[in-house]
């Protein structure tokens, strides 16, 4: 069974539709999500999570369809964006302390466990954070709730090599314990390193989706290939 099952998802604005959008994604897998900025990553993502409402197309979570039970279903999930949407201001542990009551099956020892592996000090604010630390954060919320998804909007980007480098060790070593994740990048370098699927929306519509290997070239090139216009000047 597939951990997130979509099909023909639609959704049209004045500029802009995604069209008949279908993908799915195994358990214990890392599938890479990419496309050109305004492709239609985003409202993807926000259309799996029911921040945007799809005009029509079916969305199914460990087998379950979102609409009916979105409750259920968010208790096993985890979105981590790489801007945070956090109180600014606010420190760690009084977020953390808001956010735990949403959750059934919060797991107190693992948030401290993921607090010290990430070397988060519950005491600082998201403004004193880096923005490699902010998703550390994001990530130690979701795995101590028991997320057996991570959906990933972006959480590599402005991030340095060396920040990069850690979260994708962080990803890799979450899917070896069978913690599936979706992971929106435009930055395709990362996602040679780790993802065992790839998932390519153009202008709204999904022009490839399977497996890395059988791409047969860097995501860098599989893109240039499939993106690049002439421009006459």
């Amino acid at each position: 069974m597939a951990v997130l099952s979509v099909k023909n998802l639609c959704k049209t604005y004045p500029a802009f539709s995604l069209k008949n959008v279908s993908f799915e994604i195994e358990k214990g897998s890392i599938m890479g999500f990419i496309g050109r900025n305004g492709a239609g990553k985003t409202t993807t993502l926000k259309s799996l999570l029911n921040l945007v409402s799809p005009d029509s197309g079916t969305i199914e979570f460990f087998g379950l369809s979102l609409k009916g039970n979105e409750a259920q279903i968010k208790q096993k999930v985890g979105y981590v964006v790489s801007t945070d949407g956090y109180y600014k201001k606010k420190k760690i542990v009084q977020i953390t302390n808001v956010t735990k009551s949403f959750y059934e099956n919060w797991d107190e020892e693992a948030y401290q466990h993921y607090l010290q592996v990430f070397k988060l000090d519950p005491q600082k604010s998201p403004a004193q954070l880096s923005e490699g630390m902010k998703v550390k954060y994001s990530i130690s919320l979701a795995l101590s709730h028991k997320a057996e998804l991570l959906i990933l909007d972006e959480p590599t980007s402005g991030l340095d090599p060396i920040s990069r480098a850690e979260l994708l060790d962080i990803f890799n070593q979450l899917k070896a314990k069978g913690i599936s994740i979706l992971f929106s990048s435009h930055i395709t370098t990362d996602l040679d390193k780790c993802a065992d699927s790839i998932t390519y929306i153009k202008q709204g519509s999904i022009l490839y989706s399977g497996k890395t290997e059988e791409i047969g070239m860097t995501l860098d090139d599989f893109m240039l290939k499939n993106e690049k216009e002439e421009i006459h000047v």
